[in-house]
């Protein structure tokens, strides 16, 4: 009836699958296809100044106290000082705002940003110099990021400052060109990134906030057993929108830990990538995305909480859970490119409270569609999907496409309280085996 609340309750339609609880035997914290997490996931305390090693602060080596002038020359002089200590250093940033075009980390060197300090992009783009990087799921010549790492082990980025990407000119100008353009990518606005490591291990980011990045906010590429700890990663929706400005973006990566932090962008939170294209599969550029666990973080407005593509070939074992969600767009998006050969497999959401548009969303993503000279349409799969312990309010349950370019299967819904606006029930035929139990939603 008109207004009247129906309440679906869905108890155990279909089989329950085994892998409905990843607890495993002896209660064990496992992944989702059983495999114990180690215990490294387990130790997340941040490291103090006191251990970062060697001091050497801007101010002291000639990095002047002076907001207005970009100094990238003096404070890489700083770094470059740092790296020849021959132990571990630490460059830090003090109280104050310094201006500074692309910055890159040297082995051994750590960053430490203290309270009130904000290490501050520069608005010419001509202050990033074009360099071999990671971008959009392709390795090409762009432009850099404002702090750089590559094939650096043991680096810690941390403190409680402000790295800011002083993005508003960049997003400006964005919007300009696709006034004149519509078509134009991404790629084709000039802008930098925030934070970009590539080939690094054991990495620690924490502590501070990253803002106003004029694109991608932080990319991890070919890194493994990265940390980050309580970190705010914000972008503005208005008045001016920032484009494209991911908070964190995982690229060919595996053990990564996000715990703590609160993201709220104009764009998606955390999101897989790993390659795009009709034969990314066979780049050895591109790969898989394994051994993700978010946890314990809040999101503000964002596109999607997790987001698997849009670049994006295989992601295994990838958990979300003990997250606060306040109008976001998507909890879960699979973003399934028709151009390009993926999996998603054995993706775990659990224990969320809060507000999304679409609890679930899966659909294709044909942004910049492209088969080359490929005459079939490659065929992407999406299966071992857990969803439980949420309780949450939505516009929609489930929204789900059904197409011949992509296979769903064996997804699982456990113990959900679900107020929406349209369960969207009629769209579960879309998946192959699907699984319910203790499932209630209020329309």
């Amino acid at each position: 009836m008109k207004n009247a609340k129906i309440l679906f309750s869905l108890c155990l339609i279909g089989t329950l699958l085994s892998s409905v609880s990843y607890a495993g035997k002896n209660n064990r914290d496992c992944f989702p296809d059983g495999t114990e997490i180690s215990e490294w996931y387990h130790k997340s305390e941040t490291t103090p100044l006191a251990e970062l090693g060697k001091v050497y602060c801007l101010t002291n080596y000639g990095v002047a106290l002076d907001s207005t002038i970009v100094q990238t020359m003096a404070i890489q002089r700083v770094i470059d000082i740092a790296a020849q200590y021959g132990k571990e250093a630490c460059v830090l940033i003090p109280c104050g705002t310094f201006l500074s075009g692309a910055l890159h980390m040297r082995q051994g060197v750590n960053l430490y940003l203290q309270k009130g300090a904000c290490l501050k992009g520069s608005t010419d783009i001509s202050d990033f110099p074009i360099e071999d990087t990671r971008i959009e799921g392709q390795c090409c010549r762009y432009f850099p990021a404002l702090i750089n790492a590559k094939g650096i082990d043991g680096l810690k980025i941390c403190g409680q400052g402000t790295i800011d990407g002083n993005g508003t000119p960049y997003w400006r100008a964005f919007w300009l060109r696709k006034k004149w353009n519509p078509k134009c990518t991404n790629k084709d606005e000039q802008r930098p990134r925030l934070v970009f490591m590539q080939d690094c291990n054991h990495v620690e980011l924490s502590g501070v906030t990253l803002q106003n990045s004029p694109f991608w906010t932080t990319h991890l590429y070919r890194c493994s057993f990265v940390k980050l700890y309580k970190l705010r990663i914000l972008s503005p929706v208005k008045p001016i929108k920032a484009p494209s400005t991911d908070a964190i973006d995982i690229d060919v990566c595996h053990d990564i830990h996000i715990k703590g932090c609160y993201m709220a962008v104009n764009d998606d939170a955390v999101v897989l990538k790993g390659g795009k294209g009709p034969y990314a599969d066979r780049d050895s550029t591109n790969g898989s995305n394994e051994r993700i666990i978010i946890e314990d973080c809040e999101y503000g407005f964002c596109h999607g909480c997790l987001t698997c593509g849009s670049e994006s070939v295989h992601n295994r074992n990838i958990i979300l859970r003990h997250i606060r969600v306040n109008k976001a767009a998507r909890l879960l998006w699979l973003k399934m490119r028709p151009d390009t050969p993926q999996c998603y497999e054995h993706i775990c959401v659990e224990d969320v409270e809060g507000s999304v548009t679409h609890f679930l969303y899966v659909y294709p993503w044909t942004q910049f569609f492209d088969l080359q000279d490929r005459k079939d349409m490659p065929i992407s799969y999406a299966d071992h999907i857990t969803m439980r312990r949420c309780k949450m309010s939505c516009d929609y349950f489930l929204n789900i496409a059904s197409s011949d370019q992509y296979q769903l299967s064996d997804f699982t819904f456990s113990h959900l309280e679900i107020q929406a606006k349209n369960s969207c029930m009629d769209k579960v035929v879309a998946i192959n085996g699907s699984t319910f139990q203790k499932v209630n939603i209020k329309i």
